[in-house]
């Protein structure tokens, strides 16, 4: 631990010292930050060759593979969801993304499905149980993308893997502010992945009775610090962080509007000062409760990526963040509010105070 960290207690407010996205849009801020201002859809064909599942069109990161992207050293046997998280974390290195004074947490339904699958099935053609590729074993588990993550860009701080579906983003800011008011680094690197396969495309097939989108792909990651309550300048803020858990029977549209409630509440904001209301697009309760607490106008501001970038899973909430960061230069100083949904149950919301000035750097 450094003397600055052992140093007396900042604020509890998180800062957005930098952000990155690879998309649907591209790999890069500032392909994100484009297609956001343009509301473009991404939805493209499938080839039947390749993605052998259920779906005819899907929202793919373009042209993505991990070997092209990363370099063929080390990439061999890396699965598609760690590939994205690597190249999204990665791109934030120059803002001092590397040491033991930075943690990294990474939101994830299961981690990679496919390669998941892939193992299983190996075990059973193979003619022993154990018959199965070792190199395949570390992209089975669920923390592999967050642990790529670290070796890739020499991150030594704490490393932690969230399970939480499609709220993951706004579960991984809590998370980070935890360990930053308690001292265990100094800035954090947090976000979500998810990747699209053919095994994830057959889940979600028999899971959903009505697919509320096209299945999407990607990675957004947040850089975070420890900054000053009062309103800033450069850099947007966190300004509160709220969530429960739906149980059996209760109304996922009261849920929604109590936990923003309590966000706006926790932050010092009247729904009133809200300028963009950003919810997943994916829960017709969620978007109904928050039109009621914020009004129509606010979630006109900032477009669904649902509708953009399709049902991206435990990255839903992250490009949400993101988009809300794309279009700050349109309210600066003003309030976002982001919610998310997840099937099981979980919701979350998020406060923000959009940054005065836009950040020079692109990541």
């Amino acid at each position: 631990m450094t003397t600055a960290m052992k140093g007396t207690m900042r604020s509890d407010v998180l800062t957005v010292t930098g952000w990155s996205a690879v998309s649907p849009y591209g790999l890069g801020r500032a392909a994100y930050t484009a297609g956001v201002r343009d509301r473009r859809r991404t939805d493209t064909a499938l080839d039947p060759a390749r993605w052998q599942g259920p779906d005819a069109r899907a929202c793919l990161v373009p042209g993505f593979d991990v070997r092209e992207v990363l370099g063929r050293k080390g990439t061999r046997a890396m699965n598609r969801v760690t590939g994205l998280a690597v190249t999204a974390v990665g791109a934030l290195a120059d803002l001092g993304g590397e040491g033991a004074d930075t943690a990294l947490v990474l939101g994830t339904t299961t981690g990679s499905l496919q390669s998941m699958m892939d193992f299983t099935r190996d075990s059973l053609t193979g003619d022993r149980p154990f018959d199965v590729d070792p190199t395949a074993i570390p992209n089975s588990v669920m923390n592999c993308a967050a642990a790529q993550c670290a070796i890739w860009h020499r991150i030594e701080g704490p490393n932690t893997t969230l399970a939480c579906g499609r709220p993951s983003g706004l579960l991984a800011l809590a998370y980070a502010r935890r360990l930053l008011v308690n001292g265990r680094a100094s800035a954090a690197l947090c976000g979500a992945a998810e990747e699209y396969t053919g095994a994830r495309a057959w889940i979600e097939h028999h899971n959903r009775d009505a697919a509320p989108a096209l299945l999407g792909e990607g990675a957004a990651v947040l850089r975070v610090e420890l900054g000053p309550a009062e309103d800033g300048g450069r850099d947007s803020a966190v300004l509160a962080l709220r969530s429960l858990l739906r149980l059996p029977g209760a109304s996922t549209a009261e849920l929604v509007g109590t936990v923003v409630r309590r966000a706006l509440e926790q932050a010092g904001v009247t729904p009133g000062e809200v300028w963009a209301a950003v919810p997943s697009g994916l829960c017709a309760e969620e978007t109904w409760a928050l039109t009621e607490v914020c009004g129509d106008e606010a979630l006109e501001q900032v477009p669904l990526t649902s509708e953009l970038l399709g049902d991206t899973g435990a990255a839903s909430a992250s490009f949400q963040l993101a988009s809300a960061l794309a279009l700050a230069d349109r309210a600066p100083g003003r309030i976002a509010v982001v919610t998310s949904v997840d099937g099981d149950g979980l919701v979350a919301a998020a406060v923000l105070r959009l940054a005065k000035e836009q950040q020079e750097a692109t990541v």
